[in-house]
């Protein structure tokens, strides 16, 4: 892994910082590649239960580095998309840090996330068509899902800015905190994530991210085939007895 995407894990959780503040953490070959390879980590190594993605010197990312595009490099892997995320995001929860500014392909990369905490000073948008380009990476097929279609398309079509406030007014983030803060905020909510059995962790967001696409006779036998596991799990009943024990769990992931 380069010096590009800086990777550490603590209690259980993953913190991927994208290291290029002198471009303004823009995603290149080098990125994509470094991202692609920590979320291979994440969902293949049991002692991780979540991750952080954030970027370097109070900035997230300034989308793809056009530097770079216009001597003909993508910072596209096959099979996971831009940034080696955004096509194929992992089946553990992600969990976007965002100060400064998460523009074009670094607003998309944060809308991937599962949960985004922010700093007040944040700014968002997908300006794409200021460069004549399109917010391909999921901008314009993401984010009509995740806040009014209105407003997505009033942003893809303007490339205007919106605010850490407009975007939590919209539902699009979960948590706004004081700049400087986003990192702990995001540690916060990973650490609560991390406390949970994992099998049902990895089961719940499969299920609330695959059911958008289930028609209402389906739901219920669909979301069966996911968490009946779950309830037949040595997590499951270890749960229970914890509870019943007043003391804390001892998961297994089985």
């Amino acid at each position: 892994m380069s010096d590009e995407v800086l990777v550490s894990v603590e209690d259980g959780v993953m913190i991927v910082t994208i290291n290029r503040p002198k471009a303004k953490n823009s995603v290149n070959l080098a990125v994509a590649k470094g991202i692609a390879a920590a979320m291979d980590e994440l969902d293949s190594n049991n002692d991780i239960r979540a991750a952080i993605l954030t970027g370097a010197d109070n900035t997230f990312c300034a989308g793809m580095d056009l530097k770079a595009f216009v001597t003909g490099e993508l910072p596209v892997i096959e099979g996971r998309g831009f940034a080696g995320l955004c096509e194929a995001t992992p089946k553990k929860p992600l969990i976007a840090a965002v100060e400064g500014y998460a523009l074009a392909g670094g607003f998309e990369l944060a809308i991937c996330c599962d949960l985004i905490v922010v700093a007040d000073n944040a700014k968002f948008g997908i300006p794409e068509a200021k460069r004549g380009l399109a917010a391909a990476a999921g901008g314009l097929i993401r984010l009509p899902r995740q806040i009014p279609s209105r407003i997505a398309m009033e942003m893809a079509l303007t490339g205007d800015f919106i605010t850490a406030q407009r975007a939590y007014d919209l539902g699009l983030v979960n948590k706004v905190v004081e700049a400087g803060g986003a990192l702990e905020g995001a540690k916060a909510f990973a650490r609560s994530i991390a406390a949970n059995g994992p099998m049902a962790v990895i089961a719940s967001k499969k299920v609330v991210i695959e059911s958008q696409d289930w028609q209402q006779s389906e739901m219920f036998p669909e979301q069966a085939k996911i968490v009946d596991g779950v309830f037949t799990s040595h997590d499951a009943i270890e749960g229970a007895t914890a509870f019943a024990e007043k003391r804390a769990p001892n998961w297994k992931g089985c």
